[in-house]
């Protein structure tokens, strides 16, 4: 059973990136996500409930929660206190991956080229975030980059769907993709959770059959 968040994330491959205007969207979604067999959350740090979501979020279940688009220490220091297990960030900035490493929490920080990459490097991290993807060049752009970086793994996020997903896992350094086309941002707002469960079933399909 795994047990850490990245042995989560690469159980399952995918990580649903959640932006939630309101905390009472909370409890549906995790059901609606638990429902659909994906016990992970990244709730990113756009909307003034993001922290209250987290919270919510951990109050009432196992799932594998992280706080995404995390831009300063202090953010890491709120997820952290609201129950966050791991911490993404859009780039690298050295003073939030400083911060996770203090408190022991897994931190996936953005990369977009070799020079983003020596820093995780000299963080002594593994894994990273590759952000955004497809507008970095998608696949071929993310070949080039593992090539010489063949002791890295990568999160690519940014673009992610269901017709390019695949093609993504199939790199042997990506442990994971995140994306919000399985949880857009107007079904949360909405209610629609059905049409949540819904995408996170045809997600895990897709990637259990590769």
């Amino acid at each position: 059973m795994p047990n850490t968040p990245l042995q989560v994330i690469s159980k399952h491959k995918i990580v649903p990136v959640l932006v939630v205007e309101n905390v009472d969207r909370a409890a549906p979604l995790v059901e609606a996500l638990v429902k659909g067999g994906l016990p992970i959350a990244e709730v990113t740090f756009r909307t003034d409930a993001a922290e209250k979501v987290i919270r919510k979020m951990a109050d009432i279940s196992d799932l594998c929660i992280g706080a995404g688009t995390v831009l300063s220490a202090e953010q890491v220091d709120q997820a952290y206190q609201a129950g966050s297990q791991f911490i993404v960030s859009p780039g690298f900035n050295p003073k939030v991956v400083r911060r996770c490493l203090d408190l022991g929490l897994p931190v996936f920080p953005g990369v977009s080229n070799p020079t983003d990459l020596d820093m995780a490097l000299d963080h002594g991290l593994e894994v990273v975030k590759f952000f955004p993807a497809e507008a970095l060049g998608g696949v071929p752009m993310l070949k080039a980059l593992t090539a010489p970086y063949r002791m890295m793994q990568f999160l690519p996020t940014g673009g992610i769907n269901p017709q390019n997903l695949k093609e993504y896992l199939r790199l042997s350094q990506v442990v994971a993709c995140g994306g919000s086309w399985m949880v857009k941002p107007d079904w949360i707002s909405e209610g629609k959770m059905e049409a949540v469960t819904k995408c996170v079933q045809d997600a895990i399909e897709l990637v259990e059959s590769e």
